[in-house]
């Protein structure tokens, strides 16, 4: 499945080179996170400038329309949008392939590579995050905008009473590490699993369960 948007022109077009790439999980031909992953959008910066309203639109509409109508054989895959150095986009549907591995120093090196996308676009599709006793703890800047996945894991957090902060690195003492992310969702790291990430993970496939 493969959708474009070329602003107001119909015409048929090739994608430049692309300047943000998203990738959200679905769910039954469905993104469960959609209203949190387009108001991320909405922070992200493409040629140093936010995109503008009718590609917000466009985004919305065709994951509500085209994306849950299409005929595709990944109903539960992963959906990619792409926008070029143009600002012209195309969005389509891929299979969902599980992180190679969970080990610590992978999810951490995932969230590095996600941390210079922070720096080009504003949002990271991907951070870190570690728990204990004293609560949850983004590792992101204090006025960082955050992508969907990371917003709802904050707001689940605090509706079982944790207290949520940020941080510049990962406290290597925490008994919890975690990679929060818009295509993988929650994912504890190997040996640095507890309650908190089982908590988050299940909150997250709640949410598929009823898209």
């Amino acid at each position: 499945m493969c959708d474009k948007n070329a602003g107001d022109s119909q015409e048929t077009f090739e994608l430049a080179e692309p300047a943000l790439v998203c990738r959200w999980r679905l769910a039954r031909k469905h993104v469960p996170l959609l209203n949190r992953h387009v108001r991320a959008l909405s922070a992200r910066r493409v040629n140093g400038g936010p995109l503008g309203t009718n590609m917000l639109s466009w985004v919305k509409q065709h994951v509500e329309w085209s994306v849950a109508e299409g005929s595709y054989p990944e109903a539960d895959g992963v959906l990619m949008l792409v926008v070029d150095v143009n600002g012209q986009a195309a969005m389509s549907v891929g299979a969902y392939e599980p992180l190679p591995s969970t080990e610590a120093a992978a999810l951490v090196e995932r969230a590095a590579s996600a941390r210079v996308e922070q720096g080009e676009t504003g949002v990271a599709p991907e951070l870190l995050a570690y728990a204990g006793p004293d609560g949850l703890t983004l590792v992101a800047g204090e006025d960082e905008a955050l992508c969907g996945a990371a917003s709802l894991a904050a707001q689940l957090a605090e509706t079982r009473g944790m207290a949520v902060g940020r941080a510049a690195a990962w406290d290597k003492d925490a008994p919890e590490l975690l990679l929060i992310s818009d295509e993988h969702g929650v994912v504890s790291a190997d040996g640095f699993e507890g309650p908190v990430g089982a908590f988050l993970s299940q909150g997250f496939e709640t949410l598929r369960a009823k898209a």
